[in-house]
């Protein structure tokens, strides 16, 4: 298969890869981040202590995670035909895509809030801060590098899931490497389609780095205070000519 014939089927299957990939990642991000803060608000010690409700979330979550993404695809099979109207093609894939994808990042939410330092939270209730106030001000702004870098896993995990759901009629790189690489044994193009998927995953990669990286040093206030040894001061020492006081320098402390 020549190059010029690769091509076009390789841009518009990128395309499909980079259009379902997107929405998912929005879908999964704007679902998943209130579920991984309600676990952490709802659990012990949280500012809305609720085991109950902790449990529920962390079970949904923990079912959700444990099914494997082939599976969870045909079991939303009827899901997904009830929400796209059918079940082959990128916007069908976005279903399944966003339902995996959920509890994943709730879960690295969840993480990178639990990290924030409570005496933080404690500040500002001490204030009077309503719990809508801790986490508006507190605990999304001081996790925002980590909730980052969490996005990028997620986009990372939702490359290879869409691959996967080549598998299912999906559409995307996933399903060009199967219809060309497998069923027609065109074993070089399918190594073309694992380096695009590689250079893709690795932009991905550098940019999360990149956002994270920029994000955790503008919210350093400046450089930490550098700690001095001083050593103790003595009384200066009376001059032999009732002059001025003259200081030992082996005993006076640095600036």
């Amino acid at each position: 298969m020549t190059w010029s014939q690769m091509q076009p089927l390789l841009t518009q299957a990128l395309g499909e890869t980079l259009r379902m990939v997107g929405w998912s990642t929005v879908i999964s991000v704007a679902a998943g981040l209130p579920i991984g803060v309600l676990l952490v608000l709802t659990d012990r010690g949280g500012l809305l202590r609720s085991l109950p409700v902790n449990r529920v979330l962390g079970a949904v979550v923990n079912v959700g995670r444990s099914l494997p993404f082939v599976i969870l695809m045909i079991a939303l099979m009827s899901f997904t035909r009830g929400i796209v109207g059918t079940t082959i093609g990128w916007q069908a894939a976005v279903v399944p895509l966003s339902v995996g994808a959920t509890p994943f990042f709730a879960r690295l939410v969840e993480t990178s809030v639990r990290e924030v330092d409570h005496g933080l939270v404690e500040a500002v209730q001490a204030m009077g801060g309503s719990t809508w106030t801790v986490v508006r001000k507190v605990l999304l702004p001081e996790s925002l590098a980590s909730l980052l870098a969490g996005v990028t896993t997620t986009v990372i995990a939702l490359v290879g899931y869409s691959a996967m759901a080549g598998v299912v009629g999906g559409g995307g790189l996933g399903d060009l490497a199967l219809r060309y690489g497998y069923q027609r044994f065109e074993t070089g193009f399918m190594w073309v389609i694992v380096a695009v998927l590689a250079v893709l995953v690795t932009l991905v990669q550098l940019a999360g780095d990149l956002a994270a990286r920029s994000v955790a040093r503008r919210g350093r206030s400046g450089p930490a205070p550098r700690l001095r040894l001083l050593r103790p001061r003595t009384k200066p020492r009376p001059s032999a000519a009732g002059g001025p006081a003259e200081i030992d320098p082996a005993t006076t402390s640095c600036p």
